[in-house]
């Protein structure tokens, strides 16, 4: 049984490059189980009572500080159930969508995710694949100014999650045939 966890990051819920790319990604896949989260509505940031109530041993927490830490703890246990994630990554202004970076802060926890060894921090969501899926106007992926997909993978390398697979449509603007046609070689080159 395989589960696939499906982010979308995109404001847009129509006309989404994004998300029809990992609808097709989705589909190519076939996951026994998808867990969806749709970040599109905005997500909370991390403030003062998130910090102290993550930085709390957990036997000591309050009521208020597990309420707090609540959606960060949904976020985890989506993550941990999935054998792929698969990420929409739409780039915006050569980056990620606030709501994708919100979400990396809320699944980003020491001794949760990730913890601190005499080697440095260890990623714990070992095991995984994650598969991003890349559209951008002008950006191109790997390109000088994309910020966003070095970030991606650096974020899930650091919680443990070193297989990191790409479905690019960059640069659409330029060359919308090429771009699609890209990413839809992707799609056909993943293992399902």
């Amino acid at each position: 049984m395989t589960t696939l966890l499906r982010i979308d990051a995109s404001a847009r819920a129509a006309d989404s490059m994004t998300r029809e790319l990992a609808d097709a990604t989705a589909a190519r896949l076939n996951a026994d189980t998808t867990i969806q989260r749709d970040l599109s509505s905005g997500m909370p940031q991390v403030d003062a009572d998130w910090v102290t109530a993550n930085f709390t041993p957990d036997e000591e927490r309050t009521e208020a500080q597990r309420a707090v830490l609540a959606l960060s703890d949904t976020l985890i246990e989506e993550l941990q159930a999935a054998d792929t994630v698969l990420i929409t990554v739409p780039v915006y202004n050569f980056n990620i969508p606030s709501a994708l970076k919100a979400w990396v802060d809320m699944i980003a926890r020491a001794r949760v995710t990730f913890r601190y060894t005499e080697n440095g921090p260890e990623g714990l969501l070992t095991g995984k694949r994650a598969i991003l899926v890349v559209a951008s106007g002008g950006t191109e992926v790997g390109g000088p100014v994309d910020f966003a997909t070095p970030y991606m993978r650096h974020m899930l390398g650091f919680v443990g999650i070193t297989d990191v697979q790409m479905v690019r449509s960059d640069r659409q603007i330029l060359d919308p045939d090429g771009s699609r046609a890209q990413a839809e070689a992707d799609i056909a080159g993943l293992a399902a």
